[in-house]
């Protein structure tokens, strides 16, 4: 395998598939590894006693014991093997329960074996010494808010919340606005040492500066004009449990000290109060801007943004995780169904691809409102392609203007799509191949859409 250091390493592989157990012995072998098999989980466990292993492939779902079962025994008693588990049952809480289980990575089925390799490069690291050795454990993932998906972008998103979730270090969650960085940090709260404690939430950005600081450290009776009785501030409510700071960019350079005090110090002062209080309270900060570039502009402390960024998950928009989609619909479609007394269960494969190639500038949350859109509008139980909205996506008019210095005929969902598809074929001058890089999608729903739209190539243009 390209860059694997460590060729003589013994690799379990413990799967009730034959077939897969198959695939990947020839793969390791090939790759100079000694590996052993096994169909069950108890097999597992017992060639474990008796040999030395250097890695297990670990299915999660097994006939008897499954793979999560077995997995702090692996950990209890052989605590220098590495485990990768691999499953084809996608899904936030399996991932975080996997990783806080301590299994070393996590591989989606069908599995790439590139990825495969990858994992395996890693925790043969991990276990000659230069890793970070993680023993994160949580015993309550059933009341976890639900973050959908499946991709490659998502699955790292959950992995480093089990990595860290258990740790009380001061996190920082980037990522456009509508991207989900607040069920993110109730997440990592519900999973962590401080859920048995409150989960606050303040939005920076949506208080005025002067009720930012009362409504965050508390006031005393009388400490300013309209001050008519003792206030208890936001930090202290979150004393023993988390304390999630959204939109973070947004606090002025006094509120940024004050908060500096706060994380150095675990202390504050409310206002008009001499007396300083002691809170012990994890702080999740937030923001969809550059915490970098503002402090290079002066616009954030230096010293605070370090301060923040002990640890740093960043939450990719749904631009770059299109493969979530009917995931997240379905997930959707559960609650807004409720909401607007509809019974849709369906979504046709048009609809779907038409909204895989969107851009999607609002994020999940734009997509939950196109979506209850159709679902308002929507008579059956199931959602066709007349049915999206007709919307008017302002950024992206813009910047096709900007651009172009022209304007849309048409600037529904559809109409803005044939046109995009349609630039980026003239720029590329038909070739399909760059046409599918700039776009970001397969050859085959390229020539999908193109039949959809009607789009015609010139006749003087021979396309690649």
């Amino acid at each position: 395998m390209a860059g694997d250091r460590h060729v003589n390493a013994t690799v379990l592989i413990i799967d009730d598939d034959s077939a897969i157990c198959r695939t990947l012995q020839l793969h390791f072998v090939a790759n100079g590894k000694d590996v052993l098999i096994a169909n069950s989980a108890e097999d597992g466990l017992d060639i474990c006693k008796k040999n030395d292993v250097d890695i297990i492939i670990l299915d999660i779902r097994m006939s008897g014991k499954s793979g999560l079962d077995i997995l702090p025994e692996l950990r209890d008693n052989h605590p220098s093997v590495r485990v990768i588990m691999i499953t084809a049952f996608h899904g936030m809480e399996t991932t975080i329960a996997a990783m806080q289980g301590g299994a070393d990575d996590y591989i989606h089925k069908p599995i790439d074996l590139d990825d495969l390799d990858l994992a395996v490069t890693k925790a043969l690291t991990y276990k000659n010494g230069t890793g970070v050795e993680l023993d994160i454990k949580s015993d309550d993932h059933d009341n976890l808010d639900v973050m959908v998906g499946s991709s490659k972008k998502m699955l790292e998103v959950f992995k480093n919340i089990g990595r860290i979730a258990s740790s009380s270090a001061t996190v920082l969650i980037t990522g456009e606005s509508g991207t989900g960085k607040e069920l993110v940090a109730r997440a990592i709260h519900r999973t962590s040492e401080y859920s048995k404690g409150p989960f606050v939430a303040v939005n920076c950005a949506a208080i005025v500066e002067t009720l930012l600081e009362s409504d965050l450290f508390g006031h005393e009776k009388g400490a300013f004009t309209g001050a008519f009785s003792k206030q208890i501030g936001k930090l202290a409510l979150a004393d023993q449990g988390t304390l999630f700071l959204d939109e973070i960019s947004e606090l002025s350079p006094s509120m940024q000290a004050k908060l500096l005090r706060v994380l150095q110090e675990k202390e504050f002062s409310p206002i008009g109060s001499k007396e300083v209080k002691k809170v012990d309270a994890r702080i999740i900060a937030a923001t969809n801007a550059n915490l970098l570039d503002e402090f290079k502009n002066n616009n954030f402390r230096q010293d605070l943004y370090y301060r923040l960024q002990v640890v740093t998950i960043h939450l990719p928009p749904l631009r770059e995780r299109t493969d979530d989609i009917p995931d997240l619909i379905q997930h959707l479609l559960g609650r807004i169904n409720k909401s607007v007394n509809r019974n849709v269960t369906r979504v046709s494969h048009d609809v779907i691809e038409i909204l895989q190639d969107y851009q999607w500038p609002g994020n999940v949350r734009e997509l939950e409102n196109v979506i209850t859109k159709s679902v308002a509008h929507c008579p059956g139980d199931i959602i066709i392609r007349e049915m999206l909205p007709t919307l008017s996506f302002d950024a992206i008019v813009d910047t096709f203007r900007d651009r172009e210095q022209d304007t849309y005929n048409d600037e529904s969902l559809l109409g803005m799509e044939k046109v995009h598809i349609s630039r980026v074929l003239e720029t590329t001058n038909w070739h399909k191949g760059k046409a599918c890089e700039i776009l970001g999608i397969s050859r085959p729903r390229l020539r999908r859409l193109i039949a959809l739209h009607g789009i015609t190539q010139p006749e003087t243009q021979d396309g690649m």
